[in-house]
Protein backbone atom coordinates (compact mmCIF):
# COMPACT_ATOMS: atom_id res chain seq x y z
CA UNK A 1 0.00 0.00 0.00
CA UNK A 2 1.58 3.44 -0.79
CA UNK A 3 0.19 7.04 0.52
CA UNK A 4 0.83 9.91 -1.78
CA UNK A 5 0.68 13.69 -0.51
CA UNK A 6 1.51 15.79 -3.99
CA UNK A 7 3.10 19.45 -3.97
CA UNK A 8 -0.02 21.20 -5.17
CA UNK A 9 -2.99 19.12 -3.33
CA UNK A 10 -5.73 21.31 -2.90
CA UNK A 11 -9.39 20.37 -1.46
CA UNK A 12 -12.49 22.16 -1.63
CA UNK A 13 -12.68 25.24 0.23
CA UNK A 14 -15.82 24.30 1.83
CA UNK A 15 -15.41 20.63 2.86
CA UNK A 16 -14.57 19.86 6.67
CA UNK A 17 -11.64 18.31 8.02
CA UNK A 18 -13.52 15.44 8.87
CA UNK A 19 -14.95 15.00 5.82
CA UNK A 20 -12.12 14.97 4.29
CA UNK A 21 -10.57 12.28 5.68
CA UNK A 22 -13.60 10.32 5.66
CA UNK A 23 -13.97 10.36 2.10
CA UNK A 24 -10.01 9.87 2.01
CA UNK A 25 -9.96 6.49 4.04
CA UNK A 26 -13.59 5.39 1.88
CA UNK A 27 -10.57 4.63 -0.87
CA UNK A 28 -9.17 2.11 1.00
CA UNK A 29 -9.54 -1.87 1.30
CA UNK A 30 -8.34 -1.95 4.94
CA UNK A 31 -8.33 2.03 6.34
CA UNK A 32 -7.23 3.01 9.72
CA UNK A 33 -10.39 4.42 11.64
CA UNK A 34 -10.11 7.89 10.37
CA UNK A 35 -10.61 9.58 13.85
CA UNK A 36 -6.81 8.22 14.74
CA UNK A 37 -4.86 10.45 12.75
CA UNK A 38 -6.97 13.36 13.06
CA UNK A 39 -5.73 13.01 16.82
CA UNK A 40 -2.10 11.79 15.95
CA UNK A 41 -1.84 15.17 13.94
CA UNK A 42 -3.33 17.29 16.43
CA UNK A 43 -6.53 17.83 14.02
CA UNK A 44 -9.24 16.65 16.37
CA UNK A 45 -10.54 20.28 17.51
CA UNK A 46 -10.17 21.16 13.86
CA UNK A 47 -12.38 18.20 12.96
CA UNK A 48 -15.54 20.91 11.85
CA UNK A 49 -13.22 23.35 10.67
CA UNK A 50 -13.73 24.27 6.62
CA UNK A 51 -10.60 23.72 4.66
CA UNK A 52 -10.61 26.91 3.55
CA UNK A 53 -9.99 28.56 6.93
CA UNK A 54 -7.10 25.98 8.09
CA UNK A 55 -3.81 27.88 8.50
CA UNK A 56 -0.79 26.72 5.99
CA UNK A 57 0.69 23.98 8.73
CA UNK A 58 -2.90 22.71 9.53
CA UNK A 59 -3.32 21.80 6.25
CA UNK A 60 -0.24 20.02 5.79
CA UNK A 61 -0.85 18.33 8.67
CA UNK A 62 -4.15 17.12 7.18
CA UNK A 63 -2.64 16.13 4.04
CA UNK A 64 0.06 13.76 5.63
CA UNK A 65 -3.10 12.90 7.28
CA UNK A 66 -4.81 11.63 4.47
CA UNK A 67 -1.98 9.88 3.01
CA UNK A 68 -1.50 7.64 6.02
CA UNK A 69 -4.95 7.06 6.62
CA UNK A 70 -4.55 3.80 4.24
CA UNK A 71 -2.29 2.19 6.42
CA UNK A 72 0.56 2.43 3.43
CA UNK A 73 3.64 1.02 4.01
CA UNK A 74 5.67 3.59 1.53
CA UNK A 75 4.26 7.26 1.22
CA UNK A 76 5.47 9.99 -0.76
CA UNK A 77 5.88 13.59 0.33
CA UNK A 78 6.49 15.86 -2.07
CA UNK A 79 7.70 19.50 -1.39
CA UNK A 80 5.68 19.08 1.84
CA UNK A 81 7.09 22.51 3.06
CA UNK A 82 7.17 25.00 0.35
CA UNK A 83 5.75 28.22 1.63
CA UNK A 84 6.09 27.60 5.18
CA UNK A 85 7.17 29.73 7.78
CA UNK A 86 10.49 28.19 10.02
CA UNK A 87 7.86 27.26 12.37
CA UNK A 88 5.62 25.38 10.94
CA UNK A 89 8.54 23.71 8.43
CA UNK A 90 10.26 22.28 12.38
CA UNK A 91 6.91 21.61 13.57
CA UNK A 92 6.21 19.76 10.03
CA UNK A 93 9.62 17.61 10.48
CA UNK A 94 8.59 16.27 13.90
CA UNK A 95 5.57 15.15 12.04
CA UNK A 96 7.69 13.40 9.45
CA UNK A 97 9.91 12.05 11.95
CA UNK A 98 7.00 10.14 14.14
CA UNK A 99 5.76 9.04 10.62
CA UNK A 100 9.50 6.97 9.70
CA UNK A 101 9.32 5.70 13.45
CA UNK A 102 5.49 4.69 13.12
CA UNK A 103 7.64 1.85 10.06
CA UNK A 104 6.13 3.93 7.11
CA UNK A 105 9.34 3.94 4.67
CA UNK A 106 8.76 7.81 4.03
CA UNK A 107 10.03 9.27 0.43
CA UNK A 108 10.67 12.68 0.42
CA UNK A 109 11.14 15.19 -2.78
CA UNK A 110 12.32 18.35 -1.50
CA UNK A 111 14.62 21.24 -2.76
CA UNK A 112 15.86 22.19 0.68
CA UNK A 113 19.07 20.55 1.32
CA UNK A 114 18.78 21.35 5.08
CA UNK A 115 15.68 19.36 5.47
CA UNK A 116 16.87 16.70 3.34
CA UNK A 117 20.16 16.35 5.55
CA UNK A 118 17.69 16.52 8.83
CA UNK A 119 14.96 13.94 7.49
CA UNK A 120 16.55 11.72 5.27
CA UNK A 121 18.75 8.32 5.72
CA UNK A 122 19.90 7.89 1.67
CA UNK A 123 19.96 10.63 -0.43
CA UNK A 124 19.38 10.65 -4.26
CA UNK A 125 20.12 14.00 -6.18
CA UNK A 126 18.21 13.88 -9.83
CA UNK A 127 19.44 15.94 -12.51
CA UNK A 128 17.38 16.85 -15.33
CA UNK A 129 15.71 13.38 -14.88
CA UNK A 130 19.18 11.32 -14.23
CA UNK A 131 20.61 10.40 -10.62
CA UNK A 132 23.58 12.06 -10.12
CA UNK A 133 24.63 10.72 -6.70
CA UNK A 134 23.05 8.40 -4.53
CA UNK A 135 24.41 7.89 -0.62
CA UNK A 136 24.01 8.69 2.98
CA UNK A 137 23.68 12.24 3.63
CA UNK A 138 27.41 12.26 5.56
CA UNK A 139 29.18 9.88 2.89
CA UNK A 140 27.65 13.15 0.03
CA UNK A 141 28.73 15.89 2.55
CA UNK A 142 32.28 14.01 3.40
CA UNK A 143 34.46 14.89 6.34
CA UNK A 144 35.70 17.99 5.29
CA UNK A 145 35.38 21.02 7.78
CA UNK A 146 36.92 24.90 7.29
CA UNK A 147 38.78 25.99 10.46
CA UNK A 148 39.11 29.70 9.81
CA UNK A 149 41.13 32.38 12.32
CA UNK A 150 42.77 36.29 11.75
CA UNK A 151 46.50 35.96 12.36
CA UNK A 152 47.51 39.00 15.23
CA UNK A 153 50.98 37.91 15.99
CA UNK A 154 53.43 35.26 14.90
CA UNK A 155 52.94 33.06 12.01
CA UNK A 156 51.81 30.08 10.33
CA UNK A 157 54.22 26.73 11.16
CA UNK A 158 53.78 23.99 9.12
CA UNK A 159 50.44 23.94 9.46
CA UNK A 160 49.54 21.71 6.42
CA UNK A 161 51.78 18.99 7.81
CA UNK A 162 49.41 18.40 10.56
CA UNK A 163 47.28 15.27 11.42
CA UNK A 164 44.06 15.71 9.04
CA UNK A 165 44.91 18.84 7.58
CA UNK A 166 44.43 18.74 3.79
CA UNK A 167 44.75 22.18 2.64
CA UNK A 168 46.09 25.51 3.70
CA UNK A 169 45.07 29.65 2.54
CA UNK A 170 45.58 32.69 2.83
CA UNK A 171 44.92 36.22 2.48
CA UNK A 172 46.38 38.81 4.06
CA UNK A 173 45.73 37.85 7.96
CA UNK A 174 42.89 35.74 6.91
CA UNK A 175 43.44 31.94 7.29
CA UNK A 176 41.49 29.36 6.25
CA UNK A 177 42.47 25.33 7.24
CA UNK A 178 40.52 22.86 5.47
CA UNK A 179 40.94 19.53 7.13
CA UNK A 180 39.38 16.02 8.20
CA UNK A 181 38.04 14.51 11.70
CA UNK A 182 40.04 16.31 14.70
CA UNK A 183 42.21 18.47 12.46
CA UNK A 184 41.02 21.51 14.50
CA UNK A 185 42.67 20.29 18.01
CA UNK A 186 45.87 19.41 16.39
CA UNK A 187 45.97 23.18 14.84
CA UNK A 188 45.18 24.89 17.62
CA UNK A 189 47.64 22.78 19.94
CA UNK A 190 50.21 23.73 17.23
CA UNK A 191 49.30 27.30 16.92
CA UNK A 192 49.93 27.58 20.99
CA UNK A 193 53.12 25.73 21.25
CA UNK A 194 54.46 28.22 18.79
CA UNK A 195 52.67 31.51 20.72
CA UNK A 196 50.75 32.21 17.44
CA UNK A 197 47.92 34.19 18.67
CA UNK A 198 44.51 34.50 16.46
CA UNK A 199 41.06 36.07 16.52
CA UNK A 200 37.40 35.49 14.89
CA UNK A 201 38.48 31.72 15.07
CA UNK A 202 35.38 29.22 13.61
CA UNK A 203 35.18 26.00 12.62
CA UNK A 204 32.39 25.47 9.65
CA UNK A 205 31.11 22.57 8.99
CA UNK A 206 30.48 21.41 4.54
CA UNK A 207 26.82 21.15 4.39
CA UNK A 208 24.59 18.99 2.41
CA UNK A 209 24.11 22.25 -0.06
CA UNK A 210 28.20 22.61 -0.50
CA UNK A 211 28.00 19.12 -1.80
CA UNK A 212 25.48 19.57 -4.21
CA UNK A 213 26.22 22.77 -6.17
CA UNK A 214 29.84 20.86 -6.41
CA UNK A 215 28.50 17.89 -8.17
CA UNK A 216 30.48 17.38 -11.29
CA UNK A 217 27.75 17.78 -13.90
CA UNK A 218 25.01 19.24 -11.90
CA UNK A 219 23.31 22.17 -13.73
CA UNK A 220 20.22 24.46 -13.15
CA UNK A 221 16.61 24.02 -14.46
Amino acid sequence: MIGVQLQQTRLPENLKVWEAIDLYASFYAAPRDWREPLEEWGLADKRNVRFGKLSGGQQQRLFIALALVGNPRVAFLDELTTGLDPQARRTTWELIKRVRAGGVTVVLVSHFMDEVEELCDRVAVLNRGEVVAIDSPAELVGGEHQMRFTLMSGDMIDLARLPGVIGVSREGDRVVVTGRGDFATAVTAHLARHQVLVSDLRIDKRTLEDAFTALPGRSFG
